[in-house]
């Protein structure tokens, strides 16, 4: 204490002496039983999980695709690279019409085809003739490119490009150096010459006779990396987001965002690991889910698009089941979505609006078998109400090695509903490999649906269900399983069109599952 004021020394024993008498409380690292608890930090993530741009973009769901080009005036799906590039004059082109399909649409972004196999250039590169500049639209002088993202900006969606590997106009196709520098240098006006790109669409597609010839991947994955951080790159393999392994828009039931990058070459996919994922996977390689709104990818004139039906048949079998959704909606000849496609999309938004813009359980009371933090109610910041708030970044934690992983929702009145969904905390790592959901069924609980994985989102469409008393039970888990969202809904439509209906008594207290299928649906199954 040597040149300690003798003030403080003063001041110190008479504290020390009041808190004898008084009772002052005084500090100890040991916490008393009636001290507050001290928050639990959240667990570890389970690895591999994804980057900041993977979670931005598979927390936008949804891109529309525009499939544009001379195919469009020459009633093509892969164009000869031979064609006249002088056919391509979409006289009333409008880039805002597009954007606002798709933001109106509720599709965070868009992907157009900037070139296509065919080699034609939607914008004036500098490395071909084969391009805008040399059509008769906006008299050689118009860039596709450079419309659409600037009417991107306007609307607020991102903008994102197709380049195709496989090239058949280039004469330098075939020859690997060459070709890849060629490639590298069309990349690269993309990339630095019309601001954000959100997305590079790196098809593998290509003739079974075309020449062959290798494509420097981890070259082209560096150079877009390099100008563009944020950007999404799809291919077949990844690096950020993988082929589902087919167009129909759908994955496997069980759809892992784990994946083995180095297992699968680029143009050489096998569809049932490219749609299920791997469990034990070392890379975060979510699924993407391409489809066509018409039968083409391209607009022909004598096809008519899907409806609204099929398109939320498509939705619950993608983004429903844990991927991304990228549809393609093709501008016609003169450069408009046509009338009827743009139908279809504002009834596609419309149902998914009327079902999903209210979560039949907001009001529940959610209760679980333990909580992290342990004592009588946990850490409340984990705790099972945090599934009722909608988002993944809060989440239910149970205690570690529990050991029974239940979440119980009292919706203190009878519901009818015919959907459950439920959602994972993914930038925690994706955890769940199998559960069921439980409903009270005239006094004792029943199981009305089995799935396996859950990722950002999974949709289970049910026989008509009411019941005043859900339970989410898990059953199979890669670690301690985190729940960020639950959500039950009704679906007019799909019981219209999947399910018999019964008629409920009137004023019956019961519960009731009404379940006469015309057909056996998803989530009455393992799924």
């Amino acid at each position: 204490m040597a040149g300690c004021p003798l003030f403080l020394l003063w001041f110190l024993a008479t504290l020390s002496l009041l808190s004898a008498i008084v009772g002052f409380p005084s500090y100890s690292p040991s916490s008393t039983s009636d001290s507050p608890p001290r928050r639990r930090p959240p667990p570890l993530p389970v690895l591999p999980v994804p980057s900041a741009s993977q979670l931005s973009w598979q927390l936008g769901e949804m891109a529309m695709f525009l499939h544009f080009g001379p195919n469009t005036f020459t009633d093509s799906e892969w164009g000869s690279g031979r064609v006249d590039p002088g056919v391509f004059n979409p006289a009333d082109l409008d880039a805002r019409q597009w954007t606002r399909a798709a933001a109106e649409g509720g599709f965070s972004r868009l992907v157009i085809t900037a070139k296509h196999h065919d080699g034609f250039c939607l914008w004036p590169s500098a490395y071909t003739n084969y391009s805008v500049r040399s059509s008769s639209w906006r008299a050689g002088r118009g860039d596709v490119v450079a419309e659409l993202a600037a009417a991107a900006r306007e609307a607020g969606v991102g903008m994102g490009i197709y380049l195709s590997p496989w090239d058949r106009h280039e004469p330098c196709y075939g020859k690997t150096t060459e070709y890849n520098e060629y490639f590298l240098g069309q990349m690269a006006e993309l990339l630095t010459g019309y601001g954000e790109i959100k997305e590079v669409f790196l098809d593998g597609a290509k003739g079974k006779d075309s020449t062959d010839m290798e494509y420097f991947f981890d070259s082209w994955f560096k150079v877009i990396h390099q100008h563009q951080p944020e950007a999404v790159i799809f291919s077949d393999s990844g690096p950020d987001s993988r082929w589902v392994g087919n167009e129909a828009g759908a994955a496997g039931r069980t759809c892992w965002s784990l994946f083995n990058q180095s297992d699968v070459a680029i143009g050489h996919t096998t569809e049932s690991y490219s749609s299920e994922g791997d469990p034990v996977g070392r890379d975060w390689v979510p699924a993407e889910c391409d489809v066509s709104i018409r039968p083409g990818w391209f607009w022909h004139s004598k096809e008519q698009p899907k409806s609204a039906a099929d398109l939320l048949e498509i939705y619950y079998s993608s983004v429903g089941r844990n991927c991304f959704l990228i549809l393609n909606v093709p501008p016609n000849s003169s450069g408009l979505i046509s009338r009827e496609d743009l139908q279809v999309l504002q009834e596609f938004s419309k149902l998914r609006r009327t079902i999903f813009s209210q979560n039949l359980a907001q009001d529940a009371v959610a209760t679980a078998s333990s909580t992290r933090g342990g004592g009588s109610g946990g850490d409340p910041s984990f705790g099972a109400s945090c599934v009722l708030q909608e988002g993944i970044f809060s989440y239910w934690a149970p205690e570690e090695g529990g050991g029974k992983w239940e979440i119980l929702l009292d919706l203190r009145r009878p519901v009818r509903f015919n959907v459950f969904q439920v959602q994972e905390p993914i930038q925690m790592g994706q955890r769940i490999s199998s559960f069921h959901v439980d409903a009270i069924i005239d006094g004792a609980w029943e199981t009305i649906a089995y799935g396996t994985t859950v990722g950002y989102k999974r949709l289970l469409r049910l026989p008509l269900v009411e019941s005043e008393y859900l339970r989410l039970v898990i059953d199979g888990a890669r670690a301690d399983p985190l729940v960020s969202y639950m959500g039950i809904y009704l679906d007019e439509f799909s019981t219209t069109h999947h399910w018999k209906r019964m008629r409920i008594p009137s004023g019956s207290k019961k519960s009731h599952l009404l379940r006469q299928p015309a057909s056996m649906h998803d989530g009455y199954q393992v799924a």
